[in-house]
């Protein structure tokens, strides 16, 4: 039962969770005679009926390969995929559509830049400067660019709660830094990094600034330009869109610097066995054929989040992690892991006397689908000396009643073990 005391009143102009719920058909589902609560949006969120509607719909009346056909069809989806490209360019404000390179997702996403943006400008003795919350995405790559040049990989420091320190990360800008890549939010802690601090002290020494946002597009409101941030990465399945397609944003004079990423497709101009020419931005970095309904999806998941007022869903999502922590903190041996003055609607924690993937496991008996293990975020683990976390995570489809369940499924767990 929700404890009125935990519950922060609505906002004026709150969100209508139960017509959202429905506009979720997986929600509907009962597992073991329990109502689904879906706690795993960090790891991947519900879609709406609104973009399986439009990927079934591309399918079955206007799918075609793009951009090299001329008959109708060909036509119908390029204009729908280039489409795509530009909704992407006004949601996060970026000045061209040859800004907007569609790749499979973050992960490819910063791959992209490590190797061309990396392979350009790294050198021997260069440094990288990444922070101590990062997901393996935003870790790997640089290393691998890093060990093949002969460079240094750095690392900003955070305090006990999960908070980067921003006095340490200026001590690490200096003339050999190439690059900083940083997450907006971190997908283990919750913490809202403050990068318009990071990315303002690295212009000040010219150093680019890459933005992971895997974990922010359905939550906040982006504007690359005002952020002014070189690169930012994103994947659609992280704001209601589907997997297998995300978005890289670079700034227009940086990308067309760079050399491509892989060859074959749209990626060329004209081929010989002597030389080949490079297509324009943005088919320079899309080679072979795209994940053409995946853009269709993105674009719908991007007029479905344009729907609802994003302030209402802060306020939603901020009012359920506010609920949460106060539940939880409630129940004996549970420890909070991330506890940043500035969040989003993510909750990692640990039991005294339970494994997170025992715990994990109990939940989905009583319903709650919540994530347990290291979160692709090692380090991180090894900051907070715990070998894993159970993390519940927050979407516009969930409401008071699916903390609750939590809560009460915990009380089993602390039944079980204690």
């Amino acid at each position: 039962m929700s404890d009125p005391q935990f519950i922060p009143p609505p906002v004026a102009g709150a969100l209508d969770v139960e017509s959202i719920r429905r506009d979720f058909p997986i929600l509907a589902q009962s597992f073991r005679g329990k109502r689904l609560a879906y706690l795993d949006s960090a790891a991947s969120t519900q879609k709406p009926l609104r973009v399986i509607e439009a990927i079934s719909g591309f399918y079955t009346s206007r799918y075609a390969n793009i951009h090299r056909g001329a008959y109708t069809l060909s036509e119908l989806a390029t204009d729908a995929y280039e489409e795509a490209r530009r909704k992407t360019r006004e949601f996060i404000n970026a000045e061209d559509e040859r800004e907007i390179i569609f790749v499979r997702g973050t992960t490819e996403a910063v791959n992209l830049v490590a190797q061309t943006f990396g392979r350009m400008e790294i050198g021997t003795g260069d440094a990288v400067v990444i922070s101590a919350m990062e997901h393996h995405s935003n870790i790997v790559p640089w290393q691998m660019i890093c060990e093949e040049k002969g460079a240094v990989l750095k690392v900003i420091p955070m305090n006990d709660r999960g908070e980067l320190l921003l006095d340490e990360y200026e001590k690490l800008l200096t003339d050999s830094t190439r690059i900083v890549a940083i997450a907006h939010i971190s997908n283990a802690l919750g913490t809202i990094n403050p990068v318009r601090d990071i990315i303002e002290l690295a212009h000040r020494k010219g150093i680019p600034v890459l933005l992971d946002g895997a974990q922010t597009l359905a939550h906040l409101p982006v504007d690359v330009r005002d952020l002014d941030c070189d690169f930012y990465a994103f994947s659609a399945h992280k704001m209601y869109g589907p997997t297998g397609i995300g978005v890289l944003y670079g700034k227009r004079k940086l990308l067309e610097a760079m050399p491509p990423y892989q060859g074959g497709g749209d990626m060329i101009r004209s081929v010989t066995f002597e030389k080949t020419i490079y297509n324009d931005l943005p088919y320079k970095f899309e080679a072979g054929t795209p994940h053409i309904a995946g853009g269709v999806g993105l674009a719908a998941a991007i007029d479905y989040l344009s729907s609802f007022s994003r302030d209402a869903i802060i306020a939603h999502e901020n009012r359920l992690l506010d609920y949460a922590t106060r539940a939880l903190l409630e129940i004996p041996g549970l420890r909070l892991v991330g506890t940043a003055r500035d969040k989003a609607g993510v909750i990692s924690f640990v039991i005294d006397y339970a494994h997170p993937h025992d715990i994990a496991t109990i939940l989905d008996t009583e319903g709650v689908a919540v994530r347990s293990g290291h979160h692709c975020a090692q380090p991180v683990m090894q900051r907070f000396n715990v070998p894993a976390t159970t993390r519940a995570s927050f979407g516009i489809y969930n409401t008071v009643e699916d903390v609750d369940q939590l809560v009460n499924a915990l009380q089993k767990v602390r039944e079980i073990f204690a």
